[in-house]
């Protein structure tokens, strides 16, 4: 669909393409055409789970920093809302996303990747956020998705340090879910979203909505925005499905509705 991104759907499964050579540094274009990936397999009805994935030899290694050195406060100011809104296009893909990681994440690749709701690294991954060494801090929702996934004591650690993080201490800090065989890493980012595939979309979408808006929020809050959500699936055919199924022992067969 775009230069550097593309959509691929198979079994109900779609897989966003970074292809950027050499390093799938993220410009403007390929934020943008992020945003666009992340909007398409969003609204398409036939995907029913998503992968990020920067191909075997690197997930992304951050943002296009010879494009960013020749902006000002003002280019920036402009840019950086822009560089947010692709990145929370992703996060707010109402179906599970899983990134599966080759390589290095660093900078805003390590944000992208954070976007998802899973992360499958391979053993030789390694993740962080060296903007600090530019003189800079994370711009594309680190400095914010990395504490509420690790705590602020370990998204400090990293912030603050700029070092890049192993996948067995990715893993051991919670960055990661997952560490395969480096030649295993889309595979088994496949064979997890694939557990996906058939059940309750809409469920699925409602689950996920609850969970990020609550961790937002106060706890009742967060209460009142999982009874609404509760309660509203009660409208849909699938509600009825997954019901009148177990009642009967049998598998349910979600239609989306």
């Amino acid at each position: 669909m775009g230069e550097f991104v593309s959509v691929e759907v198979a079994d109900q499964i779609a897989t966003i393409r970074l292809d950027r050579p050499k390093m799938n540094a993220l410009n403007g274009q390929v934020q943008r055409e992020i945003a666009e990936a992340a909007g398409i397999v969003d609204g398409d009805p036939q995907v029913q789970a998503v992968i990020l994935y920067g191909g075997e030899r690197v997930f992304a290694a951050g943002a296009d920093i010879k494009e960013m050195s020749g902006m000002s406060y003002a280019d920036m100011a402009q840019h950086s809302r822009t560089l947010q809104d692709c990145f929370t296009a992703v996060a707010r893909i109402g179906k599970p996303v899983i990134a599966a990681i080759s390589g290095y994440a660093l900078g805003g690749g390590c944000e992208l990747a954070l976007c998802a709701d899973f992360r499958v690294a391979g053993e030789s991954a390694k993740l962080g956020q060296p903007e600090i060494l530019l003189g800079i801090i994370p711009g594309a929702g680190g400095t914010q998705r990395l504490p509420r996934l690790v705590g602020p004591a370990r998204a400090k650690d990293l912030i603050f340090s700029g070092r890049h993080v192993p996948a067995a201490e990715a893993l051991a800090m919670g960055l990661v879910d997952r560490v395969v065989p480096d030649e295993q890493v889309y595979t088994a980012a496949l064979e997890w979203a694939a557990t996906f595939v058939g059940g309750a979309t809409v469920a699925l979408r409602a689950a996920k909505q609850a969970v990020d808006q609550g961790l937002e929020v106060d706890l009742d809050t967060g209460l009142e925005i999982e009874r609404l959500q509760f309660s509203g699936l009660f409208a849909t055919d699938d509600a009825g499905i997954g019901m009148r199924a177990f009642a009967e022992k049998s598998k349910p067969k979600f239609t989306g509705r």
